[in-house]
Order: structure tokens, then C-alpha cells, then sequence
């Protein structure tokens, strides 16, 4: 029986772990923490599920125009809701630890060895776990790395827990921010923003760059740049945060330009950074980037023979399910079951803000760049009948395909439930349909999706003027 052991918990280490037992290898997975990783304690689960408590306030606000209203008669919602804030973290701390137990139990059950303690490599592949008891020590025929990584802290605006937060402290807030300033305008700066705006607080956007959603659809960047502008969130393009710093009960954030942003909260999301110190790589030969990233390749390799890594610790992308695919992708290929290498273009990927944005595969950065010959076409919801139905007119289905064949080859979605429609177009591209077997497939009327065929339909009638050339 072939040995396994995992150094790491999250998803690209748990889904590995099960993937290995159904293979029949003997598998040891070594964790310092609660099982389920940042993704289930202090990311993905818990800021999605603020994001959607933030969104049922954010439903009763729309329905105004509906004809739907609260009896107060005042013309600002908030004023007639009140909102426990320390139920709310509270609610999604509780969520999260049953994820986590729930992750466990399934270990258990599947027959992981499980190991509390932290686990680094002792030469090419040795491993050893420091734990409460005394170090263990493995001789695995495979070791996987997936382990993690967290928050970039900034010298100059280091959190305290209180008043200035990384993005994983949120949750220990047990009062609504009366007015947050967001440091970071990337996925998680984005998400937060719209969060906390749906709850109702004052929200300041502070951005690097001169748009938010940096390295996104740029069109679709615009409609959500366009929605925090009439939801009311400020946002400070081409603005470099030099400092945060406590100001009694509330902060201050020092602009390069001299200007100063005061507010009651910060948070600071400015990127993230690889938990790969202190693993023993560089003595053991396994090959990182400059950043501490290790380097992998398309089925989960390092440069050390046996030994695979996955997830926010390699330099691939940066999302829950790649971490996951990444680690099922190394075991499959070290115990020698069939297995295709990892397809980037196939990866889906989605940001909760509201609007929500949803992409797949090829984008329009690509076709201008050269990579890509392709036919592109726009269609906007706003005369889409389940749009008005939900009072948003502002997102859009973008289709990509290839001119001669047809294929689908990317899409972007930018609506309501964009993280749920994408799969269409996922499964499109993964299946190299063609425009046609899209357009020609039944969709429900009235629905979101039926706008999806209507831009493969579009697509399919070869219309020059809609025809992108690198």
C-alpha cells in the first residue's frame, strides 16, 4: 500500500487526502489548526456568508421600488431595521465550526490519519510533525504541500484587532462599523465594500489602482464601479495608502498625497503571502519563486522528486477550487490512475459582490493581447424580463468564440446569481461546445440564463461589427 502524507488542511490537502483513499493509499495528514483551512475558518465561508447576510438587508432596500416598504415611512431603510452585528459574526463563526467538524468527520470516516501539529520536510522526503506529544517522524513514498497562506501586513498599518483588521479578524467584530475604509481594491476589498455597504454603514474604497477589480473584465469592472457610485460607497482611485494608524475610537489613513481618511474601522486587504517559511524547502531542493511561492507544474510537481504541493503556496491561481483540483490532480498522477494535466482555461471564477461578477477562460484581455482570435459579443440584462423582475438593469452575459470552428471559448457574467450562471458557459468551454449547441439548448422563460443563449445565438450569426481581432 502506497503512504501519503499531507502537510496542510485546507482544501487542497483534505480533497487530496480523500481522493488517496479511494485509491487505497495509506494517508497522514499533519494540521496545527481546526481542519478545513483559511478557505472554511477565515475566508471563503465566513465572508461569503457575510456577504449573503449583507444581501438580505441589501433585498428589502430594492424591494422598495417594488412597492414593498417598511412602515416607518422614513426614506432611509436602515433606519427602520436593526442589526445585531455580534449575532451576525457570531452566526458565521458557528457556521464555519461545523464546516470544520463536518471536514473532519469525513477524514475520519474515509480513514485519514489525522495529526495535530506542524509538519515540515527533513530532506527530500522525510516529514516531521512537532506535536503536543513530540515529534513524529514519516518516510512517505509522496508528500503533498498545501499549506495555504495568509494576510500581507503592512509595516505602517499593522491591525490591533479593534480598530485596524485584516481581512481575517472581521468576524471578531461584535459592533457594525459606523463608517469602514478598505484598503485593497481587489477581490476581497470589492467584497467587503459591497458588504458592508448592504448593512448599511458609510463605506470608503481606497485604490491603487484606476479602477477597482484590478486584473478583471474591464467592462465589467465599470458596472460594478458604476453600482458602488449609486449604492453611495466612495472610492479613491490612484490613492496609495501609506499609513493607518488608531485615532481615540476611530482611524485615520495617510494618502501618498498628503490626504487624510478618517473612519470609525479599517480593513486592510492588500494581497496575501505563501505559508511556505519554515517548512524546510530550500534544504530539502524544492524550487520557490522570489515571492515563496513553490514552483509547480501542471500536475502538481515540484522540483523534488515525490513530492507535489497545491493551493495559495504554489504559483498557480488563487481560489479554493484550484486548490482542490491541484491536490486530486497530485495524488491521481503519484499513484498512477488516469489523470489530465490542469487546464487554467477551464477554471471558473467568481467575485460576490452585488452584482455579482463570473468569468471563465478566454476574456477580452486575451483577444486584444493576441493570444486568441475570437468573436465576441455583449448581450446587457436590463431587457432581460427576470432582470426587471429583480430591479437590476446594469449587468451583462460576454460571450467568446473561436471565428471558424465556433467553439466556446470564455464568457463573462456580471448579475445577479452570475456565480450559479456561469457553469453553463464552464461547461461549454470544458466541452468545447460550439455556438450553436448552445443557442439551440432550451432555457426556462423567464430566466437570467436565457440571456446566455441569446448571446450564442448572436454569436452564431457571424455579425462582422461584433468580430474582436488581436
Amino acid at each position: 500500500m502506497p503512504s501519503l502524507v499531507i502537510i496542510g488542511g485546507g482544501p487542497g490537502g483534505v480533497d487530496a487526502a480523500l481522493a488517496a483513499r479511494q485509491l487505497g493509499a495509506d494517508v497522514t495528514l499533519i494540521e496545527r489548526g481546526a481542519l478545513g483551512g483559511s478557505a472554511v475558518l477565515m475566508d471563503v465561508v465566513p465572508s461569503k456568508s457575510l456577504i449573503s447576510a449583507g444581501q438580505v438587508v441589501g433585498r428589502i432596500s430594492e424591494a422598495q421600488s417594488l412597492g414593498i416598504r417598511l412602515k416607518n415611512g422614513g426614506k432611509n431603510l436602515w433606519d427602520g431595521l436593526e442589526i445585531d452585528f455580534r449575532t451576525v459574526t457570531t452566526g458565521i463563526r458557528n457556521l464555519a465550526a461545523a464546516q470544520s467538524r463536518d471536514t473532519t468527520e469525513s477524514l475520519r470516516a474515509a480513514g485519514v490519519h489525522v495529526v495535530a501539529g506542524h509538519g515540515r520536510l527533513d530532506g527530500p522526503r522525510r516529514v516531521v510533525a512537532e506535536t503536543a506529544e513530540g515529534e513524529l517522524t514519516f518516510d512517505p513514498d509522496v508528500v503533498l504541500l498545501a499549506v495555504g497562506g495568509h494576510p500581507r501586513v503592512l509595516d505602517t498599518a499593522r491591525p490591533d484587532g479593534e480598530r485596524i483588521l485584516g481581512w481575517q479578524q472581521i468576524y471578531d467584530m461584535t459592533e457594525l462599523p459606523e463608517h469602514l475604509i478598505v484598503v485593497g481594491s481587489g477581490v476581497t476589498g470589492a467584497e467587503f465594500s459591497s458588504a458592508f455597504r448592504s448593512f448599511g454603514s458609510q463605506v470608503t474604497l481606497v485604490s491603487s489602482r484606476d479602477q477597482i477589480l484590478p486584473g478583471q473584465d474591464a467592462d465589467a469592472a465599470a458596472v460594478i464601479a458604476k453600482v458602488f457610485a449609486d449604492r453611495g460607497i466612495e472610492v479613491l482611485n490612484n490613492a496609495h495608502a501609506e499609513s493607518v494608524t488608531r485615532d481615540g475610537d476611530g482611524v485615520v489613513v495617510a494618502l501618498a498625497d498628503g490626504q487624510q481618511v478618517h473612519g470609525s474601522h479599517c480593513v486592510v486587504a492588500v494581497g496575501a503571502i505563501p505559508n511556505t517559511a519554515g517548512l524546510g524547502l530550500e534544504a530539502a531542493g524544492v524550487e520557490m519563486r522570489r515571492s515563496g511561492h513553490i514552483r509547480v507544474d501542471e500536475v502538481s510537481r515540484t522540483s523534488v522528486r515525490g513530492v507535489y504541493a497545491s493551493g495559495d503556496c504554489t504559483d498557480g491561481m488563487k481560489l479554493a477550487s484550484v486548490a482542490s483540483m491541484q491536490g486530486k490532480i497530485a495524488v491521481w498522477h503519484a499513484l498512477g490512475d488516469a489523470v489530465a494535466p490542469l487546464n487554467l482555461r477551464t477554471v471558473a471564477a467568481g467575485i460576490y459582490t452585488t452584482p455579482e461578477v463570473a468569468a471563465v477562460g478566454i476574456g477580452e484581455a486575451d483577444v486584444q493581447a493576441g493570444v486568441v482570435r475570437a468573436r465576441s459579443v455583449t448581450v446587457p440584462l436590463a431587457t432581460n424580463a427576470r432582470t426587471k423582475m429583480k430591479d437590476f438593469d446594469g449587468g451583462f452575459i460576454k460571450l467568446f468564440a473561436l471565428p471558424v470552428s465556433h467553439i466556446v471559448v470564455g464568457g463573462v457574467i456580471v448579475s445577479l446569481y452570475a456565480t450559479e450562471l456561469i457553469h453553463s458557459i464552464s461547461l461549454a468551454v470544458a466541452c468545447r461546445l460550439t455556438v450553436e449547441q448552445v443557442a439551440e439548448a432550451f432555457t426556462v422563460y423567464p430566466s437570467l440564463s436565457g440571456s446566455i443563449a441569446e448571446a450564442a445565438t448572436r454569436l452564431r450569426g457571424h455579425e462582422e461589427s461584433e468580430l474582436v481581432l488581436p
